[in-house]
């Protein structure tokens, strides 16, 4: 399947198993579909050998977005999608943050923000001394831009010229209680970026040519970040910029309707 249709089955399966097991953060795993959907479409996994030293490694910061991550792995082939309908039910191996218990494709737990792209860094730096080529990928959500960690990977990775590392933001604008303005301002986002040495490209986070454009642009030798300006909820219309879905699931009735939006009958 193209990546486009990987992405709807990725936000149908989401907003299943968040209604399914009544967990939440469903906004934050529609926003980041696209992107994962490109990822995997385009990057070197192996389904069938998760362990392949030459594997590109993903993490997701943000891990409360987890839903999405096991959608899509569940789509190309890492576990049966029928395991996704126990996600986040008693006994189930799908955690509602990302877990790399259990789940083949997952390389890090994730849940307490701010730790993702430090641990990519360090990935990063361990490949580049063993002479790896594979790539490290970590998709960072704009609130927890505010977590100081994140600023000293930000500074680590230019240090040590990881041009083998990828960092995306996902900058839907909106965090826990409101907008990421309002919390706590990080523009100008992108040129803070270039201050610290990294390569910058900003894209609509939904577009996935230019996604996979900047996914593969070379960065002259630097670590590259894509500024990704994303929907939160994207995909569902009543979802879409809306702090509640941070927070809630669907019930029976916008279950219905959102898988209508989504295609599905």
């Amino acid at each position: 399947m193209n990546s486009e249709e990987l992405a709807i089955r990725i936000r149908r399966h989401v907003v299943k198993m968040t209604s399914q097991g009544g967990s939440s953060h469903v906004g934050s795993a529609l926003s980041i579909a696209d992107l994962l959907a490109v990822i995997y479409s385009n990057m070197s996994f192996f389904p069938n050998d998760p362990e392949n030293s030459k594997r590109d490694r993903f993490i997701l910061s943000k891990g409360h977005a987890g839903a999405a991550v096991y959608a899509c792995l569940a789509e190309v082939g890492f576990f049966p999608t029928e395991v996704l309908s126990t996600h986040y039910q008693d006994g189930s191996v799908l955690s509602g943050h990302v877990s790399h218990k259990g789940i083949p494709g997952v390389e890090f737990s994730t849940g307490s923000l701010g730790h993702g792209l430090s641990v990519a860094s360090g990935m990063s730096l361990a490949g580049k001394l063993k002479g790896e080529d594979h790539r490290v990928l970590v998709i960072l959500s704009d609130g927890e831009l505010g977590e100081g960690s994140n600023w000293e990977a930000l500074l680590f990775a230019p240090h040590h010229k990881l041009s083998n590392l990828i960092a995306i933001v996902d900058y839907n604008k909106l965090q826990s209680l409101g907008s990421t303005e309002d919390t706590l301002a990080l523009e100008p986002l992108a040129g803070k970026l270039v201050a610290f040495g990294w390569a910058v490209i900003e894209v609509d986070g939904h577009d996935h040519e230019a996604i996979l454009s900047a996914l593969l642009e070379d960065p002259g030798g630097r670590p590259k970040i894509i500024v990704a300006h994303t929907t939160k909820g994207k995909g569902v219309s009543f979802m879409e910029n809306q702090v509640l879905w941070h927070y809630r699931s669907a019930d029976e009735l916008e279950l219905a309707n959102a898988l209508s939006e989504l295609g599905e009958d």
